[in-house]
């Protein structure tokens, strides 16, 4: 197991890099000038002379591979890069921000296996019945009703029906525990939600195959229990499928809190993403999305070692 775990580490650093010169030079191609942005609707004011030390001080002026170089330097340091326009560190913004990000990914996949398994596991044993059709019913409803029009929905009902806003800024978990659920408890239901519609129809599509295994029938026919054979011998087996794809959606999950903190104004890296984009944030972007990238890799790996825990006839070689 630690020699499998050591090769995928040593596979996902050529993936790393080269996500990272993508993204450089990704940013390098879109339209916009951060300098432009700095003087907002006077560009006019701005001198030759001007633009060429503000290029200067913010490293616009360097070569490519100059310009890359430090951003890598900056990574391996762990300082991750500057903000061009607040002068702290990409790694100062993480620590500050992150925690919200994360906490909404994490208690929105909670919700969403609190609500999709046992809607799957219930529709998969009652096959075409009433509950059936009506868990089939919502989880497609849930697919089809786009997150960012949930989002708005609810800020506008909670404002305009009960006259309730969550509170302002950063407010960690450990910090005042109940104003920190208010700011994450909307995007977590909105996004739990979601995402419980693909869990559910992914838990009753692989518990309906492997119900109907040979194995299944035999642990039937030796007189156990139907709750036994559901659980120790059925759902087990049926959840390899289930934890995949639940890994690849909390990597969305992240990327996805974009809309939702923009829509709920939650102060996460979601909405410091946005605030970089528009200001043209060379550094904030890049490293963002490259952390992104390398939550990804992290994710695959530990879905891959879950494996061995859910199945065991799965085996790793050395």
């Amino acid at each position: 197991m630690q020699g499998y775990i050591l090769r995928r580490l040593l596979y996902a650093i050529p993936t790393i890099i080269g996500v990272s010169i993508i993204i450089f030079m990704a940013m390098r191609v879109v339209p916009g000038d951060p300098v432009m942005v700095m003087f907002g609707d006077e560009p006019e004011l701005i001198r030759p002379e001007d633009r060429a030390k503000i290029e200067a001080d913010l490293g616009l002026s360097d070569p490519l591979v100059v310009q890359y170089g430090n951003w890598m330097k900056d990574i391996v340091t762990g300082k991750l890069g500057v903000s061009f326009w607040r002068g702290d560190t990409v790694a100062d913004l993480i620590k500050r921000r992150g925690p919200l990000t994360i906490e909404i990914a994490v208690l929105a996949i909670i919700l969403a296996w609190v609500i999709g398994v046992p809607v799957g596991i219930l529709s998969a044993l009652h096959q075409n019945s009433v509950a059936d059709h009506l868990a089939r019913f919502f989880t497609v409803l849930f697919l089809a009703i786009p997150s960012f029009w949930l989002a708005s929905l609810a800020v506008l009902v909670l404002l305009l029906v009960w006259g309730w806003g969550a509170p302002l800024g950063v407010i960690d978990i450990w910090d005042d525990p109940i104003q920190n659920l208010q700011i994450v408890v909307r995007p977590v239901i909105v996004l739990g939600l979601a995402v419980s519609a693909y869990i559910a129809r992914m838990t009753r599509s692989t518990l309906l195959e492997v119900i109907r295994e040979d194995y299944i029938r035999t642990a039937r026919a030796k007189g156990l229990r139907e709750r036994v054979v559901v659980w120790r011998h059925g759902l087990r087996n049926s959840m390899l499928p289930v934890v995949t794809l639940s890994g690849i959606l909390f990597g969305f999950m992240l990327e996805g809190s974009v809309v939702l903190e923009q829509a709920f104004n939650v102060p996460g890296l979601g909405k410091s993403m946005v605030g970089a984009f528009r200001d043209i944030d060379y550094t904030v972007i890049q490293s963002l999305v490259l952390l992104y990238g390398v939550v990804f890799v992290v994710i695959n790996l530990l879905i891959d070692i879950s494996y061995a825990w859910l199945d065991p006839r799965i085996r790793y070689g050395k």
